[in-house]
């Protein structure tokens, strides 16, 4: 028995193992992602693919796991830190989406920022998705709240994908996290408070869901 995950099996019981075979896609490792990614591997999440374009700079050292590598790609450095994850070094678009085998995760997770991005992954893999709406900009993590994307509200982003997608023609659905905070800065800003505690969250919802716990 790994002896890491000791105090993980004493909350889920034999439902452990159900986190030890999920296979989890990950969009996005940046200040919402990265936490994420951090919470799913040290709750035992057994696969994690994660999808990003980015290098870190220094401007990312305010809120990004594993940002002091300044200059490296971010899931490439994160996949020698993680030993369950495999990396995929490209930018997410919505042609990328539309072409990419969603198929063999049991979840997705969208933490990215493209708009043009998040509704081409919703129309692809809604049936298994989580996303996270806008962290920047706030102050206060007890303002987070999970809802179905067409229930959000107080937050800008939100409201642009609400529009986007029926735009679009989706009809689906699917849970979202997001803040009901009022900006507290026009300028793009952000703590680690609260974009962690979006990361944090999503992660909660997905290994809730793999172990039918919500």
């Amino acid at each position: 028995m790994d002896d890491r995950f000791t105090r993980v099996r004493r909350v889920f019981g034999e439902d452990f193992e159900k986190l030890q075979k999920a296979n989890i896609l990950l969009l996005g490792v940046g200040g919402v992602g990265s936490v994420c990614l951090d919470a799913l591997f040290r709750t035992g999440i057994g696969r994690i693919t994660i999808v990003d374009d980015d290098v870190y700079d220094i401007t990312n050292q305010n809120r990004q796991l594993g940002s002091e590598a300044v200059g490296e790609v971010k899931v490439l450095h994160l996949a020698s830190l993680y030993s369950n994850v495999t990396p995929i070094h490209v930018l997410i678009t919505p042609e990328w989406v539309e072409q990419f085998d969603f198929s063999p995760f049991d979840l997705v997770i969208d933490a990215i920022d493209d708009m043009r991005a998040k509704v081409a992954v919703a129309h692809k893999t809604s049936e298994k998705l989580f996303s996270s709406s806008g962290s920047a900009k706030k102050l206060d993590p007890t303002r987070i709240r999970t809802a179905s994307i067409w229930k959000t509200h107080g937050d800008a982003l939100a409201k642009k994908m609400r529009y986007e997608l029926k735009k679009s023609g989706f009809t689906g659905d699917f849970l979202t996290v997001f803040s009901d905070e009022e900006p507290t800065c026009k300028e793009l800003g952000s703590l680690m408070c609260v974009t962690g505690a979006f990361g944090l969250t999503l992660a909660s919802l997905a290994i809730r869901k793999i172990t039918g716990k919500m």
